[in-house]
Protein backbone atom coordinates (compact mmCIF):
# COMPACT_ATOMS: atom_id res chain seq x y z
CA UNK A 1 0.00 0.00 0.00
CA UNK A 2 1.00 3.50 -0.86
CA UNK A 3 -0.02 6.63 0.38
CA UNK A 4 0.03 9.70 -2.08
CA UNK A 5 -1.63 13.05 -2.69
CA UNK A 6 -4.79 12.79 -4.60
CA UNK A 7 -4.88 13.82 -8.39
CA UNK A 8 -8.33 15.54 -9.51
CA UNK A 9 -8.83 12.67 -11.51
CA UNK A 10 -9.04 10.34 -8.35
CA UNK A 11 -11.91 11.68 -7.69
CA UNK A 12 -14.10 8.89 -9.56
CA UNK A 13 -12.59 6.34 -6.94
CA UNK A 14 -12.86 8.55 -4.44
CA UNK A 15 -16.88 8.99 -4.80
CA UNK A 16 -17.57 5.27 -3.86
CA UNK A 17 -16.21 4.99 -0.84
CA UNK A 18 -17.55 8.50 0.15
CA UNK A 19 -21.03 7.62 -0.98
CA UNK A 20 -21.51 4.69 0.79
CA UNK A 21 -19.70 6.01 4.50
CA UNK A 22 -22.12 9.48 3.81
CA UNK A 23 -24.77 7.45 3.59
CA UNK A 24 -24.76 5.75 6.33
CA UNK A 25 -25.05 8.43 8.50
CA UNK A 26 -23.21 7.13 11.48
CA UNK A 27 -19.83 8.33 11.73
CA UNK A 28 -20.02 12.05 9.74
CA UNK A 29 -22.16 14.79 9.35
CA UNK A 30 -22.79 15.04 5.52
CA UNK A 31 -25.89 14.92 3.89
CA UNK A 32 -26.90 11.39 3.64
CA UNK A 33 -27.66 12.22 -0.07
CA UNK A 34 -24.84 14.46 -0.96
CA UNK A 35 -24.22 14.84 -4.48
CA UNK A 36 -20.83 13.96 -6.11
CA UNK A 37 -20.65 17.36 -6.71
CA UNK A 38 -20.18 18.65 -2.89
CA UNK A 39 -18.63 16.11 -2.04
CA UNK A 40 -16.22 16.41 -4.25
CA UNK A 41 -15.92 19.99 -3.20
CA UNK A 42 -15.72 19.04 0.24
CA UNK A 43 -13.03 16.34 -0.25
CA UNK A 44 -10.96 17.52 -2.81
CA UNK A 45 -11.06 21.59 -2.92
CA UNK A 46 -11.11 22.97 0.20
CA UNK A 47 -8.71 20.99 2.03
CA UNK A 48 -4.91 22.03 1.98
CA UNK A 49 -4.08 18.62 0.73
CA UNK A 50 -6.20 15.38 0.00
CA UNK A 51 -4.18 12.29 -0.25
CA UNK A 52 -5.50 8.36 -0.92
CA UNK A 53 -4.19 4.85 0.01
CA UNK A 54 -4.04 2.95 -2.85
CA UNK A 55 -2.79 -0.36 -3.18
CA UNK A 56 -0.73 -1.41 -6.69
CA UNK A 57 1.19 1.10 -9.26
CA UNK A 58 1.59 4.43 -7.38
CA UNK A 59 -0.47 6.03 -9.89
CA UNK A 60 -2.86 3.89 -11.11
CA UNK A 61 -3.36 1.77 -7.74
CA UNK A 62 -6.56 0.72 -6.28
CA UNK A 63 -8.13 3.45 -4.06
CA UNK A 64 -8.60 1.57 -0.95
CA UNK A 65 -8.99 4.59 1.41
CA UNK A 66 -8.58 8.37 1.37
CA UNK A 67 -7.95 11.54 4.06
CA UNK A 68 -7.53 15.35 3.67
CA UNK A 69 -6.01 17.95 5.51
CA UNK A 70 -7.13 21.25 6.68
CA UNK A 71 -6.66 24.80 8.67
CA UNK A 72 -9.21 24.16 11.52
CA UNK A 73 -8.90 27.52 12.02
CA UNK A 74 -8.03 30.97 10.50
CA UNK A 75 -5.77 33.53 12.39
CA UNK A 76 -4.88 32.71 15.94
CA UNK A 77 -6.30 29.21 15.48
CA UNK A 78 -4.03 28.61 12.15
CA UNK A 79 -1.60 26.11 13.64
CA UNK A 80 -4.49 23.70 14.12
CA UNK A 81 -5.17 21.46 11.39
CA UNK A 82 -8.22 18.90 10.86
CA UNK A 83 -8.53 15.66 8.89
CA UNK A 84 -10.97 13.52 7.79
CA UNK A 85 -10.27 9.83 6.94
CA UNK A 86 -12.21 7.07 5.08
CA UNK A 87 -11.45 3.71 4.27
CA UNK A 88 -13.79 1.47 1.59
CA UNK A 89 -15.72 -1.07 3.45
CA UNK A 90 -13.70 -3.72 1.85
CA UNK A 91 -10.35 -2.65 3.13
CA UNK A 92 -11.31 -2.40 7.02
CA UNK A 93 -8.97 -4.23 9.83
CA UNK A 94 -6.28 -3.69 7.30
CA UNK A 95 -4.46 -0.74 9.22
CA UNK A 96 -5.06 1.92 6.42
CA UNK A 97 -6.67 3.98 8.89
CA UNK A 98 -3.97 3.88 10.87
CA UNK A 99 -1.24 3.93 8.02
CA UNK A 100 -3.16 6.96 6.93
CA UNK A 101 -2.96 9.17 10.30
CA UNK A 102 0.00 8.48 11.38
CA UNK A 103 1.10 9.72 7.82
CA UNK A 104 -1.15 12.82 8.32
CA UNK A 105 0.68 13.47 11.46
CA UNK A 106 4.25 14.00 9.49
CA UNK A 107 2.25 15.91 6.88
CA UNK A 108 0.97 17.79 9.48
CA UNK A 109 4.23 19.03 10.58
CA UNK A 110 5.91 19.13 7.38
CA UNK A 111 2.98 22.26 6.39
CA UNK A 112 4.18 23.77 9.88
CA UNK A 113 0.71 22.75 11.82
CA UNK A 114 1.37 22.09 15.63
CA UNK A 115 -1.42 20.21 16.71
CA UNK A 116 -4.07 18.15 14.97
CA UNK A 117 -8.11 18.33 15.99
CA UNK A 118 -10.87 16.30 15.18
CA UNK A 119 -13.93 18.31 16.06
CA UNK A 120 -17.16 15.83 15.87
CA UNK A 121 -16.36 12.37 16.53
CA UNK A 122 -19.63 10.80 17.01
CA UNK A 123 -18.94 8.51 20.01
CA UNK A 124 -20.78 5.80 18.30
CA UNK A 125 -17.62 5.41 16.64
CA UNK A 126 -16.26 3.35 19.23
CA UNK A 127 -13.78 1.80 16.61
CA UNK A 128 -12.14 5.48 15.45
CA UNK A 129 -12.07 6.85 19.11
CA UNK A 130 -9.94 3.80 20.55
CA UNK A 131 -7.44 4.26 17.38
CA UNK A 132 -7.17 7.93 17.55
CA UNK A 133 -6.83 7.46 21.69
CA UNK A 134 -4.07 4.68 20.79
CA UNK A 135 -2.73 6.96 18.29
CA UNK A 136 -2.14 9.92 21.17
CA UNK A 137 -4.78 11.95 20.49
CA UNK A 138 -7.39 12.58 24.06
CA UNK A 139 -10.78 13.60 24.29
CA UNK A 140 -10.90 17.15 24.96
CA UNK A 141 -14.83 18.18 24.43
CA UNK A 142 -18.23 16.36 24.57
CA UNK A 143 -20.69 18.10 22.80
CA UNK A 144 -23.77 16.43 23.96
CA UNK A 145 -26.49 15.05 21.73
CA UNK A 146 -24.96 16.73 18.92
CA UNK A 147 -24.62 13.93 16.20
CA UNK A 148 -27.92 12.11 15.29
CA UNK A 149 -26.96 8.57 14.79
CA UNK A 150 -29.34 6.67 12.54
CA UNK A 151 -29.94 3.54 15.01
CA UNK A 152 -28.81 4.96 18.27
CA UNK A 153 -30.71 8.28 17.76
CA UNK A 154 -28.95 11.83 19.23
CA UNK A 155 -25.12 11.20 20.92
CA UNK A 156 -22.33 12.98 21.65
CA UNK A 157 -20.19 13.89 19.35
CA UNK A 158 -16.60 14.33 20.89
CA UNK A 159 -13.68 16.71 20.36
CA UNK A 160 -9.99 14.94 19.83
CA UNK A 161 -7.15 16.36 19.65
CA UNK A 162 -3.23 16.40 19.60
CA UNK A 163 -0.47 18.30 19.97
CA UNK A 164 2.42 17.65 17.30
CA UNK A 165 4.98 19.74 17.87
CA UNK A 166 7.95 19.90 20.03
CA UNK A 167 6.99 21.95 22.71
CA UNK A 168 10.40 23.24 23.07
CA UNK A 169 10.74 24.39 19.15
CA UNK A 170 6.72 25.96 19.46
Amino acid sequence: MIIRQALATDFAAIWPIFKQIAAAGDTYAYDRDISAQEAQHIWMQLPVKTFVAAEGEPENGKILGTYYIKTNQAGPGAHVCNCGYMVADTARGRGLATAMCEHSQKVAIQLGYQAMQFNFVASTNVGAIRLWEKLGFEIVGHLPEAFEHPAEGFVNALVMYKWLADRDSA
